[in-house]
């Protein structure tokens, strides 16, 4: 459903129009959506929270109960989730890492926190994470999971909307090269580096069937890398990638069968961690974009509603190239001595206040009714939203932040 919960609904409309647009977040529901997908894992599988499809602390901390960990990509993010979330296992992934970010991921030893698993994109990665860990302490031993660039059969990836492997890219480090990897972690070339296992993430976007397929040839590469080299293969991260349906805002990932084919995966293999890595799949359903209609106009026979805000708060439909679900809230009253614009067919265009185009949220939209000083609230912006959004362009208010939780009212 793209209608907001009630406790956002609530919020909403107790908002004045100068208080909007606003971001609201259900973290009762976000626990919820959190809880059932761990239960749809089985054992053997780790459940970590991709930081950057929502870094913001009150979802750090409400996700906390249900998963075994996060996935940061910089410096910054982790810090920030080191921070909101102190103590919890971290994986460290992303290309084109600094030395000063993997000198302040080692250095968090010092502090007792726990050295995060590396994710290790590519040689030279591996020869600088070495020479930093060579000032730990004594004794003391990076846990590496090495990235690959993985081919997967023919069609495996087809209908993911953003593909990040299986061919020439930036990420991971050439399959090819895999054998002389292993035999460098082996043989002293990096003491201070234990490979614990892969990482290949290598599509966004995918169902249930086509992402257990992916993760069972990963699973299955990995293994034969690992017997060939007479080495233990601890764990396998499959990343993410689960598809989410802005078309269809009430369609879920099925969990429950992505589940229960990671199971049979890891039935053959006792003693192997799998791990899974949702971003966009786990916060999505939880966030709502909330604004208000200043104007309705009439342009060639098609009728556009002017919002507050806009894509420069909610990057998202700009980016995918899609229309944001919406639903309208409506407001009766109207205090202003001018008359009230209003929508004389079902369907709107919904665009924003920025002097381009392409500032558009929702084409055609189903809003019969509309009117000026009216409530939008679109569906599916607890993820990679305000955080990727051009905040500065043109200069408007920045948007709210509503967390909304029964347990602190």
């Amino acid at each position: 459903m793209s209608a907001p919960t009630p406790p956002v609904r609530e919020r909403l409309l107790a908002l004045t129009g100068d208080e909007l647009p606003a971001y609201l977040y259900d973290l009762d529901a976000l626990r919820a959506h959190a809880a059932a997908v761990r239960a749809a894992l089985p054992r053997g599988v780790e459940l970590y929270y991709a930081a950057k499809a929502n870094p913001e602390p009150a979802l750090l901390a409400a996700l906390s109960p249900a998963v075994d960990g996060y996935e940061v990509a910089s410096g910054g993010e982790l810090a920030h989730v080191a921070a909101a979330v102190p103590g919890r296992p971290l994986a460290f992934g992303g290309p084109g890492k600094t030395p000063a970010e993997l000198t302040a991921a080692l250095e968090g030893v010092a502090a007792g926190a726990p050295l995060p698993r590396f994710h290790v994109e590519s040689v030279h990665e591996l020869r600088v994470l070495a020479a930093l860990a060579a000032r730990l302490p004594a004794g003391v031993r990076v846990p590496v999971l090495t990235r690959f660039n993985l081919v997967p059969g023919p069609g495996a990836l087809a209908g993911g909307s953003l593909t990040m492997g299986g061919g020439p890219g930036p990420f991971g480090i050439d399959p090819a090269e895999a054998d002389a990897v292993l035999r460098a972690l082996g043989d002293g070339t990096f003491p201070r580096l234990e490979w614990y296992g892969t990482h290949a993430h290598l599509a966004s976007g995918l169902e249930a069937p086509a992402l257990a397929a992916v993760a069972d040839g990963v699973v299955r590469w990995s293994a034969a890398l690992a017997a060939r080299h007479r080495v233990p293969l601890r764990e396998v991260n499959v990343g993410g990638g689960m598809a989410v349906d802005y078309a269809r805002p009430a369609a879920r990932f099925d969990w429950t069968g992505y589940g229960a084919a990671l199971a049979a995966l890891l039935a053959a293999r006792p003693g192997l961690t799998l791990r899974v890595e949702p971003g966009r799949a786990l916060t999505a359903y939880c966030g709502w974009y909330g604004t208000e209609v200043l104007d309705v106009k009439h342009s060639h026979g098609e009728e556009f509603a002017v919002v507050r805000g806009g894509t420069h708060h909610l990057r998202t439909p700009a980016t995918k190239g899609h229309d944001q679900p919406c639903a309208v809230v409506s407001v009766d009253g109207w205090p202003h001595p001018w008359p009230r614009p209003f929508a004389r067919g079902p369907r709107t265009t919904l665009v924003g206040q920025l002097c381009t185009p392409k500032d558009v949220l929702a084409r055609g939209a189903r809003t019969p009714g509309l009117r000026a000083g009216d409530r939008v609230a679109f569906a599916l912006a607890g993820a990679y939203a305000w955080n990727i959004s051009h905040h500065e362009f043109l200069m408007h208010p920045r948007p709210g932040f509503h967390f909304l939780d029964s347990a602190v009212r």
